[in-house]
């Protein structure tokens, strides 16, 4: 059980500060900062429960190790479960936390009546079309990153961390601008159950599905011959 409590909290720490650095600090930080954030937060993470649960902390990515043979199909319907109580519990701090001042100037990268709690939504001009390809194509690459990185024989050992984390901030980075980012169905989950993005969330869940299967097969193809 050690486990999936490990990614339960793991999984509401990346909702409560990645998330929270968006509706705290998002007209301050800007794009720039709150993708850092995401990372930075991620980053720690990896060093501090990569050695009980993996540090997965993300839906895709555990499905991504169940396609590659890494993980059994019960084992991760308990990661999923785990991620998913663990970002709603987060996003229902962040709500209290952000409801004890209703003065302040909160605010992601969307309006709070629009993306409330750094919800995924589609940016003003984005289309469903394009958040579903950015979605799975950041996924892709973000899930990829992870499987090579902590490839038990070719994969980058006590950097692996430093790996994960920068990718989830360059594609938080790049994703930001069209629908807030998820690559997490996640991330996306804990929000929008407290938030406003629930009409959007299909598209924060196909994207990095589809994302964790190529992904998968992309590894596969590239360490099949290298074992």
């Amino acid at each position: 059980m050690t486990k999936y409590f490990a990614e339960g909290v793991g999984t509401m720490f990346l909702v409560l500060l990645a998330c929270g650095s968006a509706v705290l600090a998002g007209p301050a930080i800007g794009v720039l900062g709150i993708g850092l954030c995401f990372g930075l937060v991620l980053l720690g993470l990896c060093y501090a429960i990569g050695n009980i649960s993996g540090c997965h902390v993300n839906p895709a990515v555990s499905l991504a190790m169940l396609f590659t043979g890494r993980m059994k199909a019960g084992e991760c319907a308990g990661y999923i479960v785990s991620q998913l109580i663990g970002a709603t519990v987060g996003a229902g701090l962040l709500a209290a936390f952000a409801g004890l001042a209703p003065g302040f100037n909160f605010g992601g990268t969307t309006p709070a009546a629009d993306a409330s709690l750094a919800a995924n939504v589609l940016q003003p001009g984005a289309t469903t079309g394009m958040a579903l390809l950015a979605e799975g194509l950041l996924s892709f690459f973000f899930i990829f990153v992870i499987l090579c990185a902590t490839d038990a024989k070719r994969g980058a050992g006590n950097f692996a961390g430093a790996a994960i984390g920068l990718a989830l901030g360059l594609v938080n980075i790049v994703g930001i601008p069209v629908d807030n980012c998820s690559v997490n169905p996640a991330r996306s989950f804990g929000p929008a159950i407290f938030g406003n993005g629930i009409g959007d969330l299909w598209i924060m869940v196909v994207g990095p599905v589809v994302g964790a299967v190529l992904a998968a097969a992309c590894y596969k193809a590239i360490f099949a011959g290298k074992k």
